[in-house]
């Protein structure tokens, strides 16, 4: 077994290469952890590809759970023995990952460490996209693309909690049984008809009020056209390929509509903010009022095959790397 998988050029899958690395002890303000099960993402393909750059080599992997070994100086509130997760710093795809320890979040005894790593960055994600970025009220009919994928699952049961009404769009009819399985009202496969043109229908040609988009580049244009008049599209990703620029002029003629594109490092700036919303995740998850729904386990060394089926759209709900 490899201690982790390491990237020393940008590329496809091929270039998530098995590697021994020796991890040294944390130093000031880091902790050590023994990682139980790391999250695989659309971010760790992008950063792969050399979309997002990274200095190389590097290991990937922003999000992940276990129990820590040792802790640096000047580190409080942690210990070796607690169970910890995080996100947002890269290290994840490995058997120890060197972490700073503000970026670590407790785990209570009642979540398991596998779902602690499949909630933290999408979790995140889909608790500031409804309580941040567009705050989803009681009685809005918003769309959420890719309603099974791993952020469209947790983003659908959070939506549904406030009291919004959840339209879905996948493209298979297993992906459909999850998306209403997790509470979405109408679900629209969108290999089998164009989507706003359901959402026209579904709405009485009034739209919804926001659109969770992210898809990007196949998508985009015909959100636009799903949205009520001052109605908002939020593209967090780009699973089909970057949006490129958009002429403000359309957001008028569209309805005087807005348009953001929020990331989760913006929504998680202070510890504060990063534990207000992982203890809300953690919370529920304990509460077993959110499924965390792991749709796919690789072992550590089949990172490439991860990688492969995430970008093949062959998963749904969480993939996850186990050590």
């Amino acid at each position: 077994m490899p201690t982790a998988i390491r990237i020393e050029r940008t590329g496809g899958p091929e270039v998530l290469t098995p590697a021994d690395v020796e991890v040294p002890s944390p130093g000031p303000g880091e902790v050590l952890v023994d990682v139980a099960a790391a999250g695989v993402n659309y971010i760790d393909t992008y950063q792969r590809a050399g979309v997002y750059a990274m200095n190389l080599p590097y290991t990937p992997g922003l999000e992940g759970a276990g129990t820590i070994a040792e802790v640096g100086s000047g580190v409080t509130g942690l210990a070796p023995g607690d169970r910890v997760a995080w996100q947002g710093h890269p290290g994840g795809y490995a058997q120890r990952a060197l972490i700073p320890a503000n970026v670590a979040v407790p785990v209570p005894d009642a979540v398991p460490a596998e779902t602690a790593a499949a909630v933290m960055l999408q979790g995140v994600t889909a608790h500031y996209l409804v309580n941040s970025t567009y705050p989803v009220a009681a009685g809005d009919t918003i769309l959420v693309h890719a309603a099974a994928g791993g952020v469209g699952l947790l983003l659908t049961q959070l939506a549904k909690a406030k009291g919004a009404r959840v339209l879905g769009t996948v493209s298979t009819a297993e992906k459909e049984t999850l998306a209403r399985r997790a509470g979405a009202d109408e679900v629209i496969r969108y290999t089998d008809r164009d989507f706003a043109e359901a959402v026209d229908e579904l709405t009485g040609g009034e739209g919804v009020a926001v659109v969770y988009d992210g898809v990007g580049a196949s998508t985009y244009e015909a959100s636009l056209r799903c949205l009520r008049r001052r109605g908002m599209l939020v593209l967090f990703g780009a699973s089909s390929g970057p949006v490129p620029p958009i002429d403000p002029q359309v957001l008028n003629s569209g309805g005087s509509l807005y348009l953001t594109r929020p990331t989760a490092a913006d929504h998680v700036a202070t510890r504060d903010e990063l534990t207000w919303r992982t203890g809300e995740l953690f919370s529920a998850v304990a509460a077993g009022t959110l499924d965390v729904r792991v749709g796919a386990r690789y072992p550590l060394a089949d990172a490439r095959t991860a990688h492969e089926d995430l970008e093949g759209r062959r998963t749904t709900g969480k993939v996850l790397l186990v050590p």
